[in-house]
């Protein structure tokens, strides 16, 4: 079953624009109670090695938890709505604090207030 925070390898298809695309790992960041629910569309963030320094950007560094190679970034301007059928794979999870702010910023790029 899949965890919020879980670091995921998808496929994103082909990229239209500036989408982030192709097969890349990715945060899960859909709720933990609606995981649970086994839904039919999940939400995640798209990671990136290429730094571009944008404040929508969490960065990451490659640790055993998260299973990442590379230093990378949560792009979190790109978050994506996507069938469970994407993933192929689960590499690790960001752990707790990582996921805060990666949802942090989700919510100001939203202009959601707690």
């Amino acid at each position: 079953m899949l965890t919020s925070g879980d670091v995921v390898h998808l496929d994103l298809g082909a990229p239209d624009g500036r989408e982030a695309g192709f097969h890349r790992p990715a945060v899960v960041v859909t709720a933990q109670q609606i995981l649970e629910q086994g839904p039919s569309i999940v939400h995640v963030v798209p990671l990136s090695t290429t730094v571009r320094g944008y404040r929508s950007e969490v960065e990451l560094e490659p640790d055993a938890l998260n299973g990442l190679e590379l230093r990378s970034v949560a792009q979190c301007q790109h978050i994506r709505a996507v069938s469970p059928q994407r993933l192929v794979a689960t590499l690790g999870s960001v752990g707790s604090v990582a996921l805060a702010q990666i949802r942090e910023t989700l919510a100001a790029l939203l202009d959601i207030r707690a």
